[in-house]
């Protein structure tokens, strides 16, 4: 495993944002893990988040996009976050986009935020995670609706690696079947539980026994 994956994996440890216990998720399954970037929340955490991510998205997607699509609503920072990240990183400028849950209808009108999409936009969208896909079912038409864009790519920081809506491959499978882009992830569960399991972080066992069991029994179920 790559040392940067081993550093993320301790990094959404340390801020909170992957738990291990008993969580119900937005799809209705009882997980024994959960993340959540909304749990980064200050600066020298979004500055980190924002290099991890920048970085994924230059090893997987390269340098030919020209905009970062954050779906709201915890996609908005990370879209801005990266977007910072890949011009102090990498020395390219690239547009930040994200779209409101509802329409504006007075000021700045519209329902996006940030830079507005042009025909021929090349576009990496960001989410923290994908769970079923659902997420991209209502945004995509949202992005299609706006202009002539290509979406180059989806990243999101977790591939939870669990079956999608149609319940026989992954949701960022269906994502590339469906929608005919590339879905990657900075890390897979399967890579922090390999860096987790039984092994001390900082003192503590994160997968321990019982929570290693309660994984594989969830993705007996779930998973792909």
């Amino acid at each position: 495993m790559d040392s940067y994956k081993q550093e993320f994996i301790g990094f959404m440890v340390d801020s909170q944002a992957l738990k291990f216990g008993e969580f119900t998720l937005k799809s209705g399954r009882k997980s024994p893990f959960f993340m959540n970037a909304g749990s980064y929340v200050t600066g020298a955490q979004l500055k980190k988040l924002g290099e991890y991510y920048a970085r994924a998205i230059h090893e997987n997607y390269g340098d030919a996009f020209d905009v970062l699509f954050g779906p709201a609503y915890k996609g908005i920072p990370l879209s801005v976050t990266t977007a910072i990240a890949y011009s102090e990183l990498y020395g390219r400028e690239v547009r930040y986009c994200s779209n409101r849950k509802e329409v504006k209808d007075h000021g700045d009108t519209g329902i996006l935020l940030g830079s507005p999409l042009k025909d021929g936009d090349r576009v990496i969208m960001i989410e923290d995670v994908t769970t079923s896909g659902k997420s991209i079912e209502e945004t995509f038409p949202v992005i299609m609706a706006q202009a002539n864009v290509e979406i180059r790519g989806l990243m999101v920081s977790l591939n939870r690696m669990e079956k999608g809506q149609g319940g026989k491959i992954s949701a960022l499978d269906e994502i590339r079947e469906k929608y005919g882009f590339e879905a990657r992830a900075i890390v897979t569960m399967g890579e922090v539980t390999e860096y987790l399991y039984n092994r001390p972080y900082k003192g503590q066992i994160y997968i321990d026994d019982t929570i290693k069991a309660a994984l594989d029994e969830y993705y007996r179920i779930y998973g792909v």
